[in-house]
């Protein structure tokens, strides 16, 4: 019995940048704040860079505590839906129009989320990845970390909980 050939590398990494996107795009908030996901293979980063419009106290100054929950739990959401969906975007059930029309799973609903600010998040671009602690049908936990230069040196962290979508949906 022959093997089936594998697929190029490119048409794969074109199918993983496409879901990526047509997450990223389902989001307009994602798009206000400029956050941006730097992914390798199935690990994703995301990337807030700098803005003026995101500093919350010009006197010290430092990232306003609501962009930094809001970048934590869109770093979480992204990251949960990134992880749920792997096994479909390598299995190819999603090609390149799907993926462009939206026609993506709904995201997870969260159900309560809670951030520890360690420190003043200054004024420079900031990281965070996101761990999904446990995934289930319905329910799921997800912990993610922020930094700004040193990935040891963390300015917030935050765990959440979250609503899976039904896979019918």
């Amino acid at each position: 019995m022959a093997r089936q050939k594998p697929e190029p590398m490119q048409v794969v990494k074109q199918r993983r940048d496409a879901a990526l996107n047509a997450l990223v795009q389902g989001v307009p908030y994602i798009q206000f704040l400029g956050i941006q996901f730097d992914r390798r293979g199935d690990e994703l980063t995301a990337l807030l860079p700098f803005d003026e419009k995101l500093i919350g106290n010009p006197m010290l100054p430092a990232l306003h505590g609501g962009v930094t929950a809001a970048f934590l739990e869109t770093t979480a959401v992204i990251g949960l839906s990134w992880a749920s969906l792997w096994e479909d975007i390598e299995a190819g059930k999603f090609d390149a129009a799907d993926l462009s029309a939206g026609h993506l799973p709904r995201l997870p609903k969260t159900i309560d989320f809670s951030v520890d600010y360690l420190r003043s998040g200054l004024p420079r671009d900031a990281y965070a990845r996101a761990r999904v602690n446990r995934s289930g049908r319905r329910y799921a936990s997800v912990h993610v970390e922020a930094w700004q230069d040193r990935r040891e040196k963390l300015f917030a962290q935050a765990t959440g909980h979250f609503l899976m979508p039904s896979r019918d949906d």
